[in-house]
């Protein structure tokens, strides 16, 4: 395996003052890193050759390079990462909101924008549903390699640093088990000086790791949180996630309950829709029971087939009864756009498809 050298990436403002000397050099660049977009220390011009050189020495600018990627005709660019040991990550670049004209032509409103983000390579929980989970787990990504991903996109969309953009990390691996790296990634996102994503900008998705959203709550990170929830049973939600063993509904409803959320915001329970699984208006009336004490709304999501798959996307009929039924009865409902389903779109797939083709 090859040795995984640190990134500048992987530096908060204060960590890097404290490793440069004078101080004002770490904003610089911070500057260079954050809003110039530069990925070489040559492309730092204000910054003194003897210190670049000896940063060279221990440390990379950027961490990854893009190998492939794939663009939707609904401007979803998916996204496939090398890391320094030849290991393989996926992003997405998601266009939720297109840019909004005048009768004049004139821009009143620019194209919002989500990056959904890797923070392992591979998956432990092993959900049965998730391509990912096929690969196993081979390690936890740094936080400058979390980090990474979002500046690259930026850089390859021409997405300016001051440009509002919202991540999710919800790409692959549970975010969850990897949580030191994750809160120093989501701390360096938020750093006035580099790209100012908020906390409220920043939503971490877990399977449910009931302990471990107890542990995040307590950092006080002011991050939005979404639970994979999939089912309302723990019989169907243990063949769905394995680890709800460990971690059952119950257990996570009650850590739902303690972690700490902005009054104004609900908390989002993604719930994959998977024909004569779950798509039933017998779970739809389990979910509002499960539910009911929390101020939740419920993203519907298709599952959104791959090869080998022994499961089926829903039918729209019986997506909307549930969403109707869910909405009938007080419980806040979306139904998620499927966003690039001509492409690699569902969580691996990219990745799978380039080491069939490499193998072939």
């Amino acid at each position: 395996m090859n040795e995984i050298k640190p990134s500048l990436y992987d530096f908060t403002l204060k960590d890097l003052t404290a490793l440069v000397k004078p101080s004002f050099r770490a904003k610089q660049i911070y500057g260079w890193l954050y809003h110039q977009y530069a990925d070489n220390y040559e492309a730092m011009k204000n910054i003194p050759k003897a210190m670049k050189e000896e940063l060279a020495e221990k440390y990379l600018v950027n961490p990854m390079k893009i190998v492939r990627k794939e663009e939707s005709d609904d401007g979803t660019i998916k996204y496939l990462f090398e890391l320094q040991d030849g290991k393989t990550v996926e992003a997405v670049w998601l266009k939720m909101k297109d840019a909004q004209h005048d009768e004049e032509g004139n821009l009143t409103q620019e194209a919002k924008y989500t990056i959904c983000v890797s923070t392992q390579v591979g998956c432990k929980v092993g959900c049965s549903f998730c391509l990912t989970a096929k690969g196993g787990f081979t390690r936890d990504l740094t936080a400058g390699e979390i980090v990474g991903q979002v500046v690259n996109l930026k850089r390859d969309n021409d997405h300016k640093h001051n440009r509002k953009i919202n991540i999710v990390y919800m790409g692959m691996g549970e975010p969850l088990d990897n949580l030191d790296n994750l809160a120093k990634a989501i701390s360096i996102f938020k750093e006035e000086e580099g790209l100012a994503i908020s906390g409220k900008r920043q939503t971490v998705s877990t399977s449910g790791l009931s302990n471990k959203i107890d542990q995040l709550g307590s950092m006080d990170l002011g991050v939005h949180i979404a639970i994979s929830l999939h089912a309302v049973d723990d019989e169907l939600r243990t063949e769905l996630i394995p680890m709800n063993k460990a971690h059952n509904i119950n257990s996570i409803i009650e850590a739902v309950k303690r972690f700490p959320i902005d009054t104004r915001k609900r908390v989002m329970f993604e719930y994959l829709v998977i024909k004569d699984k779950n798509d039933d208006l017998g779970s739809a009336k389990k979910l509002v029971k499960l539910l009911s004490g929390i101020k939740a709304k419920v993203n519907l999501i298709y599952f959104n087939p791959y090869p080998g798959t022994p499961y089926e996307r829903p039918s729209y009929e019986d997506m909307f009864a549930f969403q109707e039924y869910l909405i009938k009865h007080g419980l806040l409902s979306t139904i998620r756009d499927s966003k690039g389903i001509d492409i690699s779109a569902a969580c691996g797939q990219l990745k799978e498809k380039t080491v069939n083709e490499l193998s072939n």
